[in-house]
């Protein structure tokens, strides 16, 4: 008999799905590795750094420390009650952690939450948010995921019903956005970013590939935006944001906003704004624009990658449609608790007074000024060549 299960019988999707970030490179990469601890000294190396994908603290980078005091506490909440935790732990990581549990039911990390999230979390990460833009923020459009990557999906699960739908995509781009449109079905429609105008993005090629998806039957839902850009680093000029925002007004797209390297600006004359905060600034309100912002916990100068923490901002979808969100939300349970309480501590770091916020501004600085060296590095190395 054939064998019940074989490639040739698998869902399609998944054999057209790739994801080169943790392909053949890498399994390659965990052969050596086990060569090197079976068989000690035959291979001219004994160590294998994984480059392949951002993973700072793999590489050495330290966590900051607020995060992981404030982490440890909610986690061991005993600890509250003991005299010496005040030498051992900072007053605002202290204080910090008491507030975070009493809005966590039944002050357990271990338990389920809500399948947005904790609420008391997302009403932080909503003021953090209103802090940074300027503009409003409601945790009711707060999804807390584990990390910026499922909620990627989740909105493809959404959007996409079969191969007539799709998705415009930058390229180069980073592989999640089309591992998973070949995963839910969709099409990939790419537009290319101009290397000669620093990876800009032309409204006029976007109107390009989106008339000719058109041409062919394709109904194109969405317009994936990474913004500062993954691979290129690019940082889109605020009147470009303005443009690409009428854009997705006039032809009637969901703006999927990537936003989870906001911290990694190296250069003095470039700054992040949101795409809620560039609508909001042109008079786009709550109903004028479909659009999807994510963020995670993996990125920036917190590099908790491990942890699995992120949420995705949703504004401008009717009552309906939020509640098919909720409900692919609800089939995952929820997003696991220490992502989420990172998720609200990166949204609301220390502030100026508190008594972590010497240190932590130390080693965000430090982390961040070291990060800027090895760019800069890189840059030299490829104009060399």
């Amino acid at each position: 008999m054939a064998p019940s299960v074989a490639v040739e019988n698998l869902n399609p999707k998944v054999l057209k799905c790739e994801y080169a970030v943790r392909g053949e490179i890498v399994i390659h990469a965990q052969r050596l590795q086990q060569q090197l601890q079976t068989q000690p000294g035959s291979l001219p190396f004994d160590e294998i750094l994984y480059c392949n994908i951002g993973n700072p603290q793999s590489l050495g980078q330290q966590p900051v420390t607020f995060f992981r005091e404030v982490l440890a506490l909610c986690d061991h909440p005993s600890l509250l009650e003991k005299e010496e935790t005040k030498s051992l732990f900072s007053a605002d990581a202290i204080s910090r952690a008491k507030r975070i549990l009493s809005t966590i039911p039944g002050r357990a990390t271990g338990a389920y939450s809500h399948s947005q999230g904790i609420k008391g979390l997302r009403d932080a990460i909503a003021a953090g948010i209103a802090l940074r833009d300027g503009f409003p923020a409601n945790a009711d459009d707060i999804f807390v995921t584990d990390g910026a990557s499922p909620g990627v999906h989740m909105m493809m699960q959404l959007l996409l019903r079969d191969e007539k739908d799709g998705i415009l995509c930058p390229i180069p781009q980073y592989p999640l956005y089309s591992a998973s449109i070949a995963l839910h079905g969709g099409t990939l429609i790419p537009y290319y970013l101009d290397e000669k105008t620093g990876w800009g993005l032309e409204i006029s090629e976007l109107k390009k590939q989106l008339e000719d998806a058109r041409s062919k039957g394709i109904d194109v839902r969405a317009l994936v935006v990474i913004n500062p850009g993954n691979p290129t680093g690019q940082v889109l000029a605020e009147d470009n944001q303005c443009d690409i925002v009428r854009f997705c007004k006039n032809e009637g797209l969901v703006l999927l906003a990537d936003e989870v390297y906001q911290e990694n600006i190296y250069v003095d004359d470039k700054k992040f704004n949101s795409f809620k905060k560039i609508a909001r600034s042109i008079g786009y309100g709550e109903d004028d624009l479909p659009l999807v912002s994510f963020q995670s916990v993996s990125k920036g100068y917190y590099g908790e990658c491990g942890k699995r923490g992120g949420y995705m901002e949703i504004t401008g979808f009717s009552a309906s449609v939020r509640e098919q969100v909720y409900k692919i939300a609800s089939v995952n349970l929820c997003s696991n608790i220490t992502g989420q309480i990172l998720a609200s501590l990166i949204m609301n770091p220390p502030k100026e007074g508190d008594e972590s916020y010497a240190a932590y501004k130390a080693e965000k600085d430090g982390i961040l000024q070291s990060l800027a060296r090895r760019a800069k590095v890189c840059f030299a190395f490829l104009l060399y060549f």
